[in-house]
């Protein structure tokens, strides 16, 4: 008798999974879209667990592409998503209105980012997109310039005792702490010397904190807090301890930063403010947040945490990703990395300690072309998500509501429809003549559309600056393993991002 009820039950829970999900595949089916055959109750769910991980997701996705095409439809147990690396559809997603709610996995951050401009949506996101637009100003990015070329050269300092031409060095690292510095500094106002003090405890949380998010947004026994307490209860105490340490530092530094504030002149602009040795103080991110109000009220410090905390995590690991592919990439392209360099001579001059200004870095044509075509062929956030929260027609295709959308921006940015010869590093295709043919949804690093990344111009200026310095100081060599980039919530390398270095000689 057990048996038959036991029997009744499971056939009793694929009927309701059927019924469930039909609607769902019926309009799937009728847009055209198709995809691999689900399983009952688990969908697609063994496709991505049974011998695959993060080193293999972008070969996976790859291989659906080529197999159900550039859309396909993709279901992950009662959860139905909608994976896209055609052009014509990511410019519909990216473009409307009704597709700016980030998709489910963005919630994995919100235990330290809270919702901040990340991941808020509707007139919490206008608002703060409003509020925060300011901080990029052609007059405070002028600012940052000096933050980006003071750390920079930190960097190239510190690499010259491994600038042998024979040492493999992983720039990822290496990267990462002098970004770290970079944001702080001109999100918070705070130096916290992540070059020299790597062990300076909030330095380390961020570093703890951005890999377990990154395993955490590959493995699905992590992917929600119930069962990664249920399962890896050490690393979920760990992950917690790390951002209450990260929530703490932030909270002092807003602080003591309104207290600053609240003690100048009201009529004294904060970039004009002198600090104890008598320099001017920057403007720093905080201080637009400070004097920022909502309804005639001013932000709470949970508010501005929320943003500081996303500036710091969206701030480091996106720019850390995309300095250091783009110097392996000149690394193994010495023609390229010789105009790159000479272009930097004709701008900058031959004095490695001469300080860059806005307008030489504006000047270096060629090396933005560089980057453009290293963002392309490594893309620092390899994948955007969505949700639709109502059902909704995109390029002409219904789609049901609750639908994931993961935009394969990786793969748009390989396709040779697109981009002929696409394996090939080719700066040019970025060069005045040929940039305008580009199309900007199959091109889009910094997506696109109203939630484009707000700090854009921000991040070009940090590479620009990051990456000149380095050829200034540096020939940069192909040792190492090649790359074998993993799709995570940034492009990162399992084999690391390797390079050899010989100081310059002019």
């Amino acid at each position: 008798m057990w048996l038959e009820v036991v029997v009744l039950l499971v056939a009793a829970v694929f009927l309701w999974d059927h019924l469930r999900m039909r609607r769902q595949n019926k309009m799937f089916a009728a847009a055209g879209v198709r995809g691999p055959i689900q399983a009952p109750l688990l969908g697609n769910a063994p496709i991505f667990m049974i011998g695959e991980s993060a080193e293999t997701m972008l070969e996976l996705t790859k291989r659906l592409i080529d197999k159900h095409g550039k859309n396909l439809q993709i279901t992950m147990f009662q959860e139905y998503g909608f994976l896209t690396a055609d052009p014509p559809m990511i410019e519909a997603i990216l473009s409307s209105q009704q597709t700016i709610t980030k998709n489910n996995l963005y919630g994995l951050l919100q235990c330290w980012l809270g919702t901040g401009l990340l991941l808020s949506t509707g007139k919490k996101w206008f608002r703060r997109r409003k509020i925060i637009t300011p901080t990029f100003h052609f007059k405070i990015l002028e600012q940052f310039v000096e933050v980006f070329d003071q750390q920079s050269a930190i960097m190239a300092e510190q690499l010259y005792a491994r600038a042998d031409g024979k040492t493999v060095i992983n720039m990822f690292p290496v990267a990462c702490l002098a970004a770290l510095d970079i944001i702080a500094e001109t999100s918070m106002g705070v130096k916290i010397n992540a070059q020299r003090s790597p062990d300076f405890p909030y330095v380390q949380s961020v570093k703890v904190v951005s890999n377990m998010m990154a395993e955490r947004f590959m493995h699905p026994l992590q992917r929600f807090d119930f069962t990664m307490r249920l399962f890896f209860p050490l690393q979920y105490r760990k992950l917690m301890q790390n951002i209450k340490l990260m929530h703490d530092f932030t909270d002092k530094v807003i602080e003591e930063r309104r207290h600053t504030l609240q003690q100048t002149l009201p009529n004294t602009p904060a970039a004009e403010e002198e600090d104890d040795v008598g320099s001017k103080r920057r403007m720093a991110l905080l201080d637009v947040l400070l004097q920022a109000t909502v309804d005639g009220r001013p932000l709470s410090n949970g508010d501005i945490r929320e943003e500081v905390d996303t500036f710091m995590f969206e701030g480091h690991d996106t720019t850390t990703s995309a300095i250091s592919y783009t110097l392996y990439l000149l690394a193994r392209h010495p023609e390229q990395q010789a105009r790159a360099f000479q272009e930097i001579r004709e701008v900058i001059g031959d004095d490695k300690s001469r300080a860059v200004t806005m307008r030489d870095l504006g000047e270096l044509k060629y090396l933005e072309c560089v980057i453009k075509e290293s963002l392309r062929l490594y893309p620092p956030v390899p994948m955007i998500g969505r949700h639709l929260t109502e059902e909704t027609t995109l390029d002409g295709k219904r789609f049901p509501a609750k639908t994931n959308i993961i935009l394969l921006t990786y793969h748009a940015q390989r396709d040779p429809q697109y981009f002929p010869e696409p394996e090939k590093f080719n700066p040019d295709r970025y060069s005045p003549e040929n940039n305008s043919s580009i199309d900007v949804f199959a091109y889009a690093p910094f997506s696109a559309g109203p939630r484009n990344c707000i700090g854009q111009k921000f991040a070009m200026l940090e590479m620009k600056s990051t990456v000149s310095k380095m050829l200034r100081h540096f020939e940069l060599l192909p040792l190492g393993e090649p790359v074998k980039p993993v799709m995570n919530l940034i492009l990162r390398s399992t084999t690391g991002i390797n390079l050899g270095l010989k100081p310059r000689v002019y």
